[in-house]
């Protein structure tokens, strides 16, 4: 069975491009559910400080906690994302 150099161009063409593919959406989406989760923390710190004015440094430390873990996620899936177009083969 003969195969040509065509066919191996092809098939190196796809991978690549399904690597690309693949690392995009990983950037793409991780990035969805972290950029939701930190419009809810927002949300309800803004709303939690109206109601309770005098908790505010509470309220403030735990939402930047949140932030943090948040922001972790998302760096999460940069990693992944980075994995996939330079490491996996």
């Amino acid at each position: 069975m003969d195969v040509s150099a065509a066919t191996i161009a092809a098939a190196a063409t796809t991978e690549t491009g399904l690597r690309l593919l693949g690392a995009g959406l990983a950037a793409g989406l991780g990035v969805v559910g972290p950029g939701v989760g930190m419009g809810v923390l927002f949300g309800s710190a803004i709303e939690s400080i109206a109601r309770q004015p005098e908790l505010r440094g509470e309220i403030r430390l735990n939402m930047f906690i949140g932030i943090g873990i948040i922001e972790a996620l998302a760096l999460y899936a940069l990693v992944v994302a980075l994995i996939l177009l330079f490491v996996v083969t």
